[in-house]
């Protein structure tokens, strides 16, 4: 199998653009987001633009309490070993903290945090037994853009 991506938040901006980047490049991808009908949509894109490269995706609601399990138990269900992580899913506040809602800065902390760090822990003694240990973690919320590497 070629080199395998989970993309998570990839039926838009970075997360698109880094899905079709990595196909293009003989990679598989197994895309992450939401919304079944945009990932059905890029799914074929994808499948267009590089027909001999693997597509899978799961749909799951980052604000869903055990949303990397279902993450993880789908891509163990598909037996893909995954090489790069990239953290991309996420959104901003938006307006100020005091005026914003409660639950939705809850949920904001949820998508750009706790999913991507149990989503790490799940995946990356995996990656790093196989010497994959290419992690990424994108914003492109907020005040600026940041990238970490954890490996």
């Amino acid at each position: 199998m070629k080199k395998v991506a989970l993309i998570t938040g990839a039926t838009g901006g970075l997360g698109r653009a880094l899905a079709l980047e990595h196909v293009r490049h003989g990679g598989d991808v197994i895309l992450v987001a939401r919304h079944a009908a945009k990932l059905q949509a890029l799914s074929a894109e994808l499948r267009r633009a590089a027909p001999g490269q693997q597509v899978a995706s799961v749909v799951v609601d980052f604000t869903a309490t055990n949303a990397a399990q279902q993450v993880f138990a789908a891509v163990q269900a598909l037996g893909w070993p995954v090489d790069y992580l990239i953290n991309n899913a996420g959104f901003g506040g938006g307006g100020a903290f005091v005026t914003r809602s409660t639950a939705r800065d809850l949920a904001m902390v949820q998508v750009n945090a706790t999913v991507p760090t149990a989503l790490l822990k799940l995946f990356l003694p995996g990656m790093v037994a196989r010497g994959q240990d290419h992690t990424k973690y994108s914003r492109n919320q907020g005040a600026g853009n940041r990238s970490k590497s954890f490996n």
